[in-house]
């Protein structure tokens, strides 16, 4: 199995290991654009592995901060009583850069960077740029990929 992100698309293509494309997603990547700077909020490209999987047993709309859960369930009135959150919802999958001076190491390193595909409000648009440089999928969307994958998942996001 293997994930292509395509940052013009706004689109997540899960393949087997025939390289037959077997999901297709919409996705939210970065509002900033394509980037692997520090502090950027751009969404890095390349190529990737998942480093983790995480929240496999958490309740759909779990809140997570720090990778951990809150012990809140999202909702659009949790959501309107708690503006400006960047929502990370229900599933995370952790992204390692592998390509070092690109993605891996020093100032571009896609994992100390808290790169994520994850779940996002359902408020939020599919399909447009939106997030701080993470990968924002719809909460069902990420449920299903998470029983997908496994770490150590290749992931390559594109321009």
């Amino acid at each position: 199995m293997h994930i292509r992100i395509d940052i013009a698309t706004q689109r997540l293509d899960l393949f087997d290991e025939d390289g037959c494309c077997i999901r297709r997603y919409r996705v939210s990547t970065a509002l900033n654009g394509a980037g692997e700077q520090m502090d950027s909020g751009c969404t890095p490209r390349g190529r990737h592995r998942i480093r983790a999987c995480i929240g496999r047993s958490a309740a759909w709309g779990t809140v997570f901060r720090g990778r951990r859960p809150t012990g809140e369930v999202w909702s659009p009135a949790f959501a309107e009583a708690h503006p400006g959150r960047d929502w990370i919802l229900s599933r995370i999958l952790w992204l390692c850069g592998e390509e070092p001076g690109v993605n891996r190491g020093g100032r571009v390193d896609s994992m100390r960077r808290y790169i994520y595909i994850h779940g996002t409000g359902e408020d939020q648009p599919m399909g447009e740029p939106r997030s701080h440089g993470c990968i924002r999928m719809r909460n069902d969307d990420i449920v299903e990929l998470f029983e997908l994958v496994s770490a150590g998942t290749r992931v390559e996001i594109v321009e």
